[in-house]
C-alpha cells in the first residue's frame, strides 16, 4: 500500500533504506503488513530507490511469496540480522542513514541490528508510516466495511441469545468463537463489563456471574489485516426511568457528534461538542472521543480534547463518548466511521439499549 509515496518520504529524509521487523508470531507488525501484506516472521526492506524486498527464516518462504514481492529465505545457521546486511551489499545499498520504526523495535532488537549496520545513522519513519496510513484507499475500505459488517453480524447473534450466558467470560468467548469461526482474528481481547465494573474504561472479562445493570460490550475483529470496533450497552434486568435517561444522554451525543463531523474539522471541535453536550455528566467522561483505525486498532487521528489533528477525506476512525461512576457503572455508545464527504457510519447494529429481563 502506498509505497510510492513512502519512497518519496525516504528521499525526502535522505534515508537510504527503511526496515520494518515482524519477529513476534503473536503478533502483527502495522508498516510490514501494510507495505507487503504479509502477516508472518521477517524483515521488510524498502530502499529509497529500489524495489523493496522481505527476508524470512525457510518456514516463511512459501507464504512470503504470495506478497508478490522479491523474498529471500534465511541461509541456514544464518541469523536475520546477519542475512539482511548480506543482502543490502549484495543489492548493492550503501547506507549511510536507515528508518526504523521505535514504535514496534525493541532495543534488545535495536541493539542487534545495529551490529551490522555500525556505520550508520538511524531515523524513526513511525510518524511518516502513521500519516500514510491516515487516508484509506478504496482496498482498505472493502476491508474495514467488512470486518464491521462480520462484526455487526457476531455481535447481533450474541445479544439474541443473551440469556444463555452466565458469566462475563462466557460472553467474551462465545464473541472469540464465532470471530474464528468466521475466519477472522480477534482486532483486541472484548470488553463484557457488567454492573459495578462497567465503570473501568478498559476492563477483563472474569468467569464471575454477570451482574445486574448496564453491561459495556467492546468487540472487533480484525478482516484481512483491517479491524473493526464497536461499543454496544446490554441492560441485565428492569432499568429504571433515571438510568434510561442516562443511556439517552450519551446516545444523542454520540449521535449529535457523529452528524456534526465535516471535512477538515479539528478534532478538538468534536471533543468540545460532546462534552458540552453531556452538561453535568463532562465530568465523568474520562477518555478520548474515538482513534483512526485501519490495520492497527490505534492509529491516527487522536479525537482528544489536547488534539491538533484535522478529519480529513478518507479516514476511517471512532466515535465513542462514555460516561462512567466509579465503582457503580458506565455507559459507552462506539461505532466506526468513514468520513467521505460526509460521515458514514460503517458498524450498523442497532443502538437502541438491548434489555434482558
Amino acid at each position: 500500500m502506498r509505497l510510492k509515496e513512502f519512497k518519496a518520504e525516504l528521499a525526502k529524509k535522505g534515508v537510504d533504506f527503511a526496515v520494518f521487523l515482524n519477529l513476534d508470531t503473536t503478533k502483527l507488525d502495522p508498516n510490514l503488513f501494510y507495505f507487503s501484506g504479509f502477516e508472518g516472521i521477517g524483515a521488510l526492506i524498502v530502499p529509497k530507490n529500489k524495489k523493496p524486498f522481505l527476508v524470512v527464516p525457510l518456514m516463511e518462504y512459501e507464504r512470503a511469496k504470495k506478497s508478490e514481492m522479491k523474498v529471500y529465505a534465511l541461509k541456514k545457521k544464518k541469523k536475520l540480522f546477519e542475512s539482511v546486511a548480506d543482502i543490502i551489499k549484495k543489492n548493492k545499498i550503501r547506507p549511510k542513514k536507515i528508518g526504523i520504526d521505535k514504535d514496534s523495535l525493541t532495543l534488545r532488537q535495536y541493539k542487534g541490528f545495529k551490529k551490522h549496520f555500525r556505520k550508520s545513522k538511524t531515523v524513526d519513519v513511525s510518524g511518516v508510516c502513521f500519516e500514510l496510513r491516515e487516508i484509506k484507499t478504496n482496498d482498505e475500505l472493502k476491508r474495514i466495511k467488512k470486518a464491521c459488517a462480520i462484526s455487526d453480524k457476531i455481535l447481533k447473534k450474541c445479544f439474541s441469545r443473551f440469556k444463555k450466558f452466565k458469566t462475563e467470560s462466557e460472553v467474551a468467548a462465545f464473541l472469540e468463537y464465532e470471530t474464528k469461526k468466521l475466519g477472522c482474528g480477534l482486532a483486541f481481547q472484548p470488553i463484557v463489563a457488567s454492573g459495578r465494573a462497567g465503570s473501568m474504561s478498559h476492563y477483563t472479562p472474569k468467569n464471575i456471574r454477570l451482574r445486574g445493570g448496564f453491561c459495556v460490550i467492546d468487540f472487533g475483529v480484525r478482516y484481512e489485516g483491517y479491524c473493526s470496533d464497536t461499543t454496544r450497552i446490554i441492560f441485565i434486568g428492569k432499568p429504571s426511568e433515571k438510568q434510561k435517561m442516562i443511556y439517552e444522554s450519551v446516545l444523542r451525543n454520540q449521535l449529535e457528534a457523529i452528524k456534526n463531523i465535516k471535512k477538515d474539522m479539528e478534532c478538538s471541535k468534536v471533543v468540545e461538542l460532546v462534552k458540552k453536550g453531556l452538561g453535568k455528566y463532562e465530568k465523568n467522561f474520562i477518555h478520548g472521543l474515538g482513534h483512526g483505525l485501519g490495520v492497527y486498532i490505534h492509529e491516527l487521528p487522536n479525537l482528544k480534547e489536547e488534539s491538533r489533528d484535522k478529519l480529513k477525506k478518507g479516514m476511517v476512525f471512532t466515535i465513542e463518548p462514555g460516561i462512567y461512576f466509579e465503582k457503580k457503572f458506565g455507559i459507552r455508545i462506539e461505532d466506526t466511521i468513514y468520513l467521505k464527504d460526509k460521515p458514514i457510519v460503517l458498524t450498523k447494529i442497532p443502538k437502541r439499549m438491548v434489555v434482558i429481563s
